[in-house]
């Protein structure tokens, strides 16, 4: 059975049943402090789109900071993209803050430094965990990640791999693809559309993970996970509605970012009961 989401004011800020545009409009006026531990590549446009979203993002990644920081802030991304040495000891000290914090495995798999440290935050219970297929299925032990930060598996090819993962830290998953597949221990959720010039843009699935942590702030971690890729799927397919390429698309994505509206999110997702 497929359950469509409903933009109801009636809508709660949980559930199974959460309108992603009740999400939005709750975030919209919370504009909660979002802490992003994230790669050097997508800094400037994670902020970004952090602000067009309507968030308040913060890039506090040093080590006696992090976690002081993660304590005040609303939600956390850990990204481990150019995990430095510095950004490895800010990351524990971020996750042991008690935030609800979103963990992003980028290129895990045959890349040794980032695989061990993305097995050993897993104890620490992430709120989401976001990836596409292939990080996906090497953070679960069920594959041997991709061609670097590109996934070479389908988000499908996931889903019991991001169920395991569900089940071990009591969280949401979500699996970046054509259609974006959301899971928890009991609950699967799909969002299609979305435009391809996103992985022509450095930080379009980076973003996408920090809008997460923003969202979990307002929502519970699966409504959370939902209501952000509905709204990277709806800014993204407007956004390239008059791209001349990948270089005026990111610009526009921005914009679009800015301009979705509540409404505009009705409908976005398939949840299967």
């Amino acid at each position: 059975m497929v359950v469509r989401t409903s933009s109801s004011p009636s809508a709660t800020a949980s559930g199974p049943g959460e309108a992603p545009a009740k999400a939005l409009a709750l975030l919209r006026e919370a504009a909660p402090l979002t802490q992003c531990i994230t790669n050097a590549v997508v800094t400037n446009f994670t902020a970004n789109a952090l602000l067009a979203l309507g968030a308040a993002p913060a890039m506090c990644d040093i080590p006696g900071e992090a976690g002081m920081f993660a304590g005040i802030a609303g939600g956390v991304l850990v990204n481990l993209g150019t995990p430095t040495a510095e950004q490895r000891h800010a990351a524990r000290e971020a996750v042991a803050a008690g935030t609800p914090w979103v963990l992003d495995p980028v290129a895990v798999g045959a890349l040794p430094v980032r695989t061990a440290l993305a097995h050993e935050l897993l104890d620490a219970r992430p709120a989401i965990i976001r990836g596409n297929a292939s990080e996906i299925l090497a953070l679960a032990g069920a594959g041997a990640g991709g061609r670097g930060v590109d996934a070479t598996d389908s988000a499908d090819d996931a889903v019991d791999a991001a169920r395991a993962l569900a089940a071990r830290t009591g969280g949401t998953v979500a699996v970046s693809g054509e259609t974006d597949l959301i899971v928890d221990a009991t609950r699967t959720a799909r969002v299609p559309g979305g435009s391809v010039l996103l992985t022509k843009v450095t930080g379009g699935g980076c973003a996408l993970g920090a809008a997460m942590a923003a969202f979990a702030t307002v929502s519970e971690p699966f409504d959370a996970a939902i209501a952000a890729s509905a709204v990277w799927a709806v800014a993204s397919e407007r956004a390239a509605s008059g791209a001349r390429g990948p270089g005026s698309f990111a610009v526009a994505f921005l914009d679009e970012l800015a301009r979705v509206q509540p409404a505009d999110l009705d409908g976005r997702v398939e949840i299967a009961r």
